[in-house]
């Protein structure tokens, strides 16, 4: 009993081709609306990392002044 079990789940993992819950919806165009979203977090959290690390502000550390103090 318990090989027919272990080969029927064997059988479901080989012939699922992804995960058994989808993440996204069947519609296209909500498929598109979801993507969309999701690319927009995936942007904003990439910005929020370069403002995290102050890598959005210009280096001090360069000889050329752009704040207008030496010109």
């Amino acid at each position: 009993m318990a090989r027919i079990l272990l080969g029927l789940a064997g059988l479901l993992a080989i012939s699922s081709t992804g995960c058994l819950i989808n993440a996204y919806p069947s519609d296209p165009g909500e498929r598109v609306k979801a993507l969309l979203n999701q690319s927009e977090d995936l942007r904003q959290a990439k910005e929020e990392w370069k403002r995290i690390w102050f890598l959005d502000h210009p280096s001090h550390l360069t000889p050329d002044r752009i704040d207008g103090g030496i010109q």
